[in-house]
């Protein structure tokens, strides 16, 4: 079977790599020999540890659409718009087979391109597409196709992790560990794809999809990222029996689908709490099997060259499978439920001056919003003198369960209290 591939970044260097270093064992698996032929990307002249002399170069990336000497089209060029779509929509226009690990293009064309993969009969792969290494596709797709999936997400962005994780250990605040995390590779020079939890709602979307049985309008999706998570915020999770992880989690409901991606705070005794590091975890619980953790790294050469080529191992012995797991006939998208129709438990960090009556105040605007409190923790010994004086101090309130709507609408009272400092920060209590 002829590849052609497009984008020879860290990628698609592993898949040209693993390819030939793996050639007899995968021979033996697909049935056949996996050969790359064809091959595209920005710099022709850019030494990229391989050789190269004997593939064909495309020096338009859609050419390998219609190459004579590609039987398969690996799409690794990444971005939803531009080049990207363009090459996997024309390799199923033109009957090629399609593997991709762009996760935005799937979260967001992903309806479209099912489709077209319908009409002209052809497999479009992406296993790559979400947490790397870690056969989250195959799991809700294939190996849970005869449960009922109640709920689906995880740790699904292994920079934020990374970050959420040495802020704990270190005590150090977000922007020192991203810069920190800029320098070891982890993080992008403009990390706001991953740290605003955009990577991750992408992964997410495509999941929830496959678990539900029709795509997610992506820009439905609830995304809140890290970048207010401070380290006084990890301190108090602890203290609490909690750890604070970016997750996305994607439930259905009688009235709708549940999509978001935000911070939580996960009980200590969890297995996902424990998830630390750039690695990723992928949660779904079914109706039969119950709750089931995938763990692993979600990014990088080697787990996701491993992603592509078992994709294209598929292809090569016929076990093409429907995008979303169904035709798609009559299929239509899926718009998720809006943030004020959540429910759950919140914690709360005020930053208020330190005088009597305060709490009082709060409470009442919670009550007032039938909100209840189950914990309140405030340290002395955090106070901060300010310039009238007077001192501030950390105030942290655990809610009972209640709605998102009753919260926002709390907080809104809450931030205009002469008594309350700075913006009230609000994380959903995950996994109680």
């Amino acid at each position: 079977m002829r590849v052609g591939i497009a984008g020879l970044g860290t990628v698609g260097v592993g898949v040209v790599r693993m390819l030939r270093e793996n050639a007899a064992l995968i021979a033996a698996r697909a049935g056949r020999r996996l050969v790359v032929t064809a091959v595209s990307a920005r710099d022709r002249t850019r030494d990229r540890g391989v050789d190269l002399s004997d593939v064909a170069w495309c020096d338009d990336a859609a050419g390998l659409c219609a190459h004579p000497d590609v039987d398969v089209v690996v799409e690794l060029v990444g971005g939803a718009e531009g080049i990207a779509r363009r090459i996997v929509t024309g390799a199923l226009e033109n009957g090629r087979p399609v593997v991709t690990a762009n996760k935005a293009l799937m979260a967001i064309h992903g309806a479209e391109l099912a489709t077209l993969a319908q009409k002209a009969d052809v497999p479009l792969m992406f296993e790559a597409a979400v947490a790397g290494g870690i056969p989250a596709i195959k799991t809700v797709r294939e190996a849970l196709a005869g449960d009922r999936i109640l709920k689906v997400g995880g740790i699904l962005n292994g920079t934020c992790n990374y970050i959420l994780t040495a802020m704990r250990e270190t005590g150090r605040d977000f922007a020192d560990i991203l810069a920190e995390a800029q320098k070891l590779g982890y993080a992008e020079a403009d990390p706001s794809t991953d740290v605003d939890g955009v990577d991750a709602a992408h992964k997410l979307a495509i999941l929830a999809g496959l678990a539900f049985g029709r795509p997610v309008v992506f820009a439905s999706v609830y995304i809140e990222g890290i970048r207010r998570i401070g380290a006084l915020d990890l301190h108090f999770a602890r203290e609490l029996g909690y750890r604070i992880k970016l997750l996305g989690i994607a439930r259905q409901h009688d009235n709708g689908i549940e999509a978001r991606v935000h911070p939580c705070l996960v009980p200590l005794s969890t297995p996902i709490a424990q998830v630390d590091g750039v690695f990723n975890a992928v949660v779904a619980e079914g109706a039969f099997v119950g709750r089931l953790m995938l763990e692993g790294r979600g990014a990088g050469e080697g787990p996701t060259a491993t992603a592509v080529t078992a994709d294209l191992i598929d292809i090569a012995r016929g076990n093409a499978i429907p995008v979303w797991g169904r035709s798609t006939d009559g299929l239509t998208q899926a718009v998720a439920l809006s943030r004020t129709q959540f429910t759950g438990r919140y914690y709360l960090r005020l930053n208020v001056v330190d005088r009597p009556g305060v709490l009082a105040d709060i409470t009442a605007v919670l009550r007032d919003d039938g909100v209840s409190l189950h914990t309140m923790l405030q340290h002395a010994q955090a106070r901060t003198l300010l310039p009238d004086d007077t001192y501030s101090v950390p105030l942290v309130l655990i809610t009972h369960h209640t709605s998102e709507a009753a919260m926002l609408h709390a907080l809104r009272h809450i931030a205009l209290l002469k008594s309350v400092l700075d913006e009230p920060a609000m994380i959903r209590i995950e996994g109680d």
